[in-house]
């Protein structure tokens, strides 16, 4: 799921509006490891909403911030990286019952088209392949900010994007007819990429 969100938010860029002479032709950018946060929460009985991160991902794309064209996205999630501060639940979101991480150990997200809605926000359309089937997904994307890195020679885009989707179009029924856990999971994505 870390490397779906991150890809959701790459998406997003082309639809922001960004625009730099300084920077007119297509580059490629890498997600920053240290400053990806991959993160979704579902609903538990009713009471709460249970937080849970990926915690490995990676992914690249291709962009150019004067004709506001991007290609090439591919952000990877590691299943096994799930973690929710409670390891029998982690085990049991790694088993047939979710995600099934030992049959399905990737999670990915791909672009199909991005729309504008003002120079900062987006919306990003792509598919979530997850536990071996490709669902179509919206995401809510903000383009925070894109300029030369103040720590080392380099640039970089900063992203934050939303969406969610349901569990039980992908076959995980685990606790969806008794309420026990939320149908609906939202995505929570926050990711640094670095101009290559």
């Amino acid at each position: 799921m870390r490397k779906f969100l991150a890809t959701m938010a790459v998406l997003a860029i082309p639809a922001m509006g960004v625009s730099s002479a300084a920077h007119a032709e297509p580059h490629e950018y890498e997600l920053d490891p240290a400053h990806t946060s991959i993160g979704f929460l579902v609903g538990h009985v009713g009471y709460d909403k249970v937080l849970g991160m990926f915690l490995e991902s990676s992914g690249s794309f291709t962009y150019d911030e004067e004709t506001q064209t991007l290609s090439d996205v591919k952000i990877t999630i590691e299943s096994e990286s799930v973690f929710t501060n409670h390891e029998k639940r982690d085990q049991h979101l790694r088993s047939p019952d979710f995600l099934n991480a030992r049959e399905f150990p990737e999670m990915t997200f791909t672009v199909t088209k991005a729309e504008k809605i003002s120079d900062t926000a987006g919306k990003v359309y792509g598919e979530l392949e997850l536990i071996g089937l490709k669902k179509p997904i919206v995401l809510d994307v903000t383009l925070n900010k894109a300029a030369e890195y103040p720590f080392n020679d380099s640039y970089a885009i900063g992203i934050s994007a939303r969406g969610s989707f349901k569990r039980s179009e992908y076959g995980m029924m685990y606790g969806v007819d008794n309420g026990w856990v939320g149908d609906d999971v939202e995505l929570i994505i926050e990711f640094e990429a670095v101009r290559q």
